[in-house]
């Protein structure tokens, strides 16, 4: 028997009992989830407004415009879808950019996060060099935590996706907390409760 064949066949012999796997099912959790998520969001930095309809999404969008602030418009249920117009845009095209506008796909009540799909943003600059983003996301699509999320995203479907959580945030060896550091200064997501 070669020295190859004996350490396998030792190894083979020597095998640990296998353990079964732990029961998913577990994180189960019975919550609000609409209260829930805009308590972690506005935790983290967040903002949050409950809307009825896209009526309010709508008249904030034209209070921006009204300011002369350049947006990017990619809320598909609202007037105005200006995405494609950025869809291969560079960095320095976008750094004027002042307020995004996006649909998101899955809202996590634990942790504040927001799936936003790349069919929803176009370009993956978008989301990051804005100084504003607003998020639109369904009542319907909040989940309790990171595990019913992951339930939701068809990743063969959605190619590249991102959780966005909060605006961007750094603190430093002194503890001084800078929102706004490599990233949108503020995050406000608009949970719509019919759609």
């Amino acid at each position: 028997m070669s020295s190859r064949e004996q350490i396998l066949a030792s190894i083979k012999q020597n095998r640990p009992t296998l353990t079964p796997l732990p029961d998913l099912q577990s994180f189960d959790v019975d919550i609000d989830l609409k209260s829930k998520f805009v308590e972690t969001l506005t935790g983290i930095g967040g903002m949050c407004t409950i809307v009825n309809d896209f009526e309010t999404v709508k008249d904030y969008l034209l209070e921006q415009q009204a300011k002369g602030l350049s947006v990017i418009q990619g809320v598909t249920e609202l007037e105005g879808y200006n995405l494609n117009t950025y869809s291969h845009s560079h960095a320095s095209n976008l750094e004027t950019i002042d307020t995004v506008l996006i649909n998101g796909h899955i809202a996590v009540a634990e942790n504040g996060a927001i799936w936003v799909r790349e069919k929803d943003i176009l370009n993956r600059l978008i989301p990051f060099i804005c100084q504003n983003l607003i998020i639109v996301i369904a009542q319907k699509d909040i989940v309790a935590n990171m595990h019913k999320a992951y339930e939701k995203i068809t990743i063969d479907e959605d190619g590249y996706g991102v959780f966005i959580a909060g605006p961007s945030k750094t603190a430093d060896i002194e503890q001084s907390l800078v929102i706004g550091a490599h990233g949108p200064l503020s995050l406000k997501v608009f949970i719509v409760q019919q759609s």
